[in-house]
């Protein structure tokens, strides 16, 4: 099965869109440019809903569940916030169907035009908003520390599978507090839990920053964001966390008395990650045979797969492998026994290589007799004999030593791939030769940003939080900078 991937190195993108259907993770629906995710892949995404669920609950946050339709009236009241929206946006005009006169099907019924448009969630600030000022009255409300778990719907022209459709799964926080400095530390905190999810779970390393004026989120004062770089060289966001100042409150009126008793506007944040996490996963550790899965959110960390000649054979194997699938579960790893008799063990090795299932044991009649197993590793595609008395051992180290393993193995890549340059040059020849980041001294303007994206396709994907300060000249204007910034071409 994954023996007939295409080779990354000979067309990366038709590789990773190949991967996806045939790992089972998700394909093209009936509506265009929307996705249809399938069993395999969801089990994926409800691992990292749980993993940062978990995190968001353990920093106050509560989730909540906001309309799928906002009144168009509403997202006019921010107005940069609509301007970066508003080409994007799915709008529902009439709210019935009949059947044509002429019986050739069914139409819209112009007498049920809508009296106000209602727009499909791009995203939710304004809804929220909307909804905050009946919510927050006094500093006693502050702050309100909201979660939702949603779908949303951005009209992209260009679709693919998980990093960018007209219809992703996502959550989006939205918070309110009584000082700028508390808005603040949310949005960085925020940004610290996507960056320890991201690395802690996922095995994929990041690089903290904020975005230029340009490429803020739209309303934003501020925003932070996870970058991470894949095995073809190309940045992906990875999260954004937005400290959106009083924009957002003085749109909607949201007040609240200080203990003083004087009226203030409220200060704000929102942050969210999507199902673009499961691109990056797939990107950053996969190979030519299949997906390469961090344990901590395989769907099946390991499978168990009989090698048999007869129903008498399978039995035995079958009693023998029973104490030791109960003893993995006990110790909460999930773990499959693959007794189907319509498959050969060959197709079930590919299989499961294929869908970048972590740990693999075997066990036949000789195993059976000598009382082992044969262990196999998917990220280094390595296999050993280890008796039984040792199994249960083995595989809970493995299993630690494949997370960190395909770890180091990203970020041993990111690093290799972070290129000092100074001259322009330099760093278009860089950019078409190796790839990766960049870190490059800019001049602070968005003639010089956009100029360089213009010519180069290549955008400033954040300024690094530790960036050191270190005086320079811009590699296009030479006029002073006081510190790198990184380069990139981006999903």
């Amino acid at each position: 099965m994954g023996k007939n991937l295409t080779k990354r190195s000979e067309d990366y993108s038709k590789w990773y869109n190949e991967l996806v259907v045939k790992a089972d993770l998700a394909e093209n629906s009936g509506v265009r440019g929307c996705m249809v995710i399938k069993p395999y892949g969801f089990a994926i995404w409800e691992k990292m809903q749980a993993g940062l669920d978990k995190m968001f609950k353990e920093t106050g946050h509560e989730n909540a569940y906001f309309p799928l339709f906002i009144p168009k009236s509403y997202l006019s009241k921010e107005a940069s916030h609509v301007e970066g929206f508003a080409k994007e946006c799915a709008v529902v005009t009439h709210y019935r169907l009949k059947n044509a006169e002429d019986g050739s099907g069914i139409v819209v019924d112009p007498d049920a035009k809508l009296e106000e448009e209602l727009i499909v969630r791009p995203t939710s600030e304004t809804i929220i908003w909307d909804t905050y000022r009946k919510w927050i009255q006094s500093y006693r409300d502050l702050p309100l520390l909201i979660n939702q778990w949603a779908n949303v719907v951005r009209w992209e022209m260009r679709t693919r599978l998980f990093l960018r459709t007209a219809e992703f799964l996502w959550q989006e926080g939205h918070t309110a507090h009584a000082t700028k400095q508390e808005a603040i530390d949310e949005a960085e905190l925020i940004m610290n839990v996507y960056a320890d999810f991201v690395e802690g779970q996922m095995a994929v390393p990041v690089i903290k920053g904020v975005k230029t004026a340009s490429e803020r989120f739209a309303g934003a004062v501020e925003t932070y964001c996870i970058e991470a770089l894949m095995q073809d060289g190309k940045a992906l966001q990875a999260g954004t966390s937005h400290f959106l100042g009083q924009n957002f409150a003085k749109a909607f009126d949201v007040k609240f008395a200080t203990k003083e008793g004087k009226q203030e506007h409220v200060w704000a944040t929102s942050w969210g990650v999507s199902t673009r996490l499961m691109g990056a996963l797939v990107m950053t550790h996969s190979d030519d045979n299949g997906l390469v899965l961090p344990p901590k959110l395989a769907p099946i960390q390991v499978v168990i797969v009989p090698i048999y000649k007869g129903m008498e054979q399978l039995d035995a194997i079958s009693e023998k492998v029973a104490p030791l699938v109960k003893a993995l579960r006990d110790k909460d790893i999930s773990v499959k026994f693959d007794d189907r008799d319509t498959h050969k063990p060959g197709f079930k090795f590919n299989e499961y290589e294929l869908k970048g299932v972590p740990v693999r044991l075997a066990i036949g009649q000789r195993d059976l007799e000598n009382g082992t197993f044969e262990v196999a590793r998917r990220d280094t595609l390595t296999k050993e004999i280890v008796a039984e008395a040792d199994v249960i051992g083995k595989i809970v180290s493995l299993l630690q030593e494949i997370q960190a393993n395909i770890y180091e193995k990203a970020l041993k890549y990111r690093e290799s791939h972070i290129t000092f340059v100074d001259s322009y040059e330099e760093f278009k020849n860089v950019l078409e030769e190796k790839g990766g980041f960049i870190a490059a001294h800019w001049d602070g303007s968005a003639e010089t940003e956009e100029r360089i994206k213009e010519e180069t396709k290549a955008t400033i994907r954040c300024i690094p939080i530790n960036a050191e300060t270190e005086q320079g000249n811009c590699m296009v204007t030479g006029k002073p900078s006081s510190k790198r910034v990184l380069f990139a071409k981006a999903y």
